[in-house]
């Protein structure tokens, strides 16, 4: 017992360390900034999403990053019968698995609480985690979205198009007199 507690001992200046680098790159990153308003996400977990999800633009919609995410359930169908199973485990472990721990604490939130525990009495405590999980994630894609709206560049218009000396069209060329 007296060598583990060296070992944790001398690992914590180590920790320290690691946890104020990850708190500066959070401080750094205005996506981790507006992640750590939802419930449950921290910096840690914030830093996480960001890593896993990368450009945001490149999901079309909340749906299609929950799918990648593995956090959707399986659907077979035939005819009229449709049955949802598991979820899909597809796509990226830890970001499925980061959402997970982050609605552990989401799901005591105002929020989120009334529909877990509706859930849970339903269907289980465990799917009942997952299913806030997946809603979390809708709201960090959200989230993200409106961060990467305010980053972006505004488009150039037609008219600022026309100012420049470029083609209104692309694919028509300029003719000049």
């Amino acid at each position: 017992m007296d060598d583990l507690l060296q070992v944790i001992d001398a690992l914590q200046p180590i920790i320290d360390t690691l946890d104020r680098q990850l708190a500066a790159q959070a401080r750094g990153d205005p996506r981790s900034i507006a992640l750590c308003a939802l419930p449950g996400v921290g910096t840690l977990t914030a830093l996480m999403i960001v890593a896993e999800v990368g450009d945001i633009s490149r999901f079309p919609s909340a749906r299609k990053l929950a799918a990648w995410a593995g956090l959707t359930p399986t659907v077979r169908n035939s005819d009229r019968t449709v049955r949802h199973g598991h979820i899909s485990k597809q796509g990226s472990p830890w970001l499925r698995w980061i959402m997970c721990e982050a609605a552990q604490t989401a799901k005591r939130h105002p929020m989120f609480a009334p529909g877990y525990q509706e859930m849970a009495h339903r269907r289980g405590k465990k799917i009942a985690t997952t299913a806030i999980a997946r809603k979390l994630l809708t709201r960090a894609y959200h989230v993200l979205r409106e961060v990467h709206q305010q980053q972006a560049p505004p488009h150039r218009t037609t008219a600022t198009k026309a100012a420049a000396g470029t083609a209104p069209h692309p694919g028509r060329a300029r003719i000049s007199a």
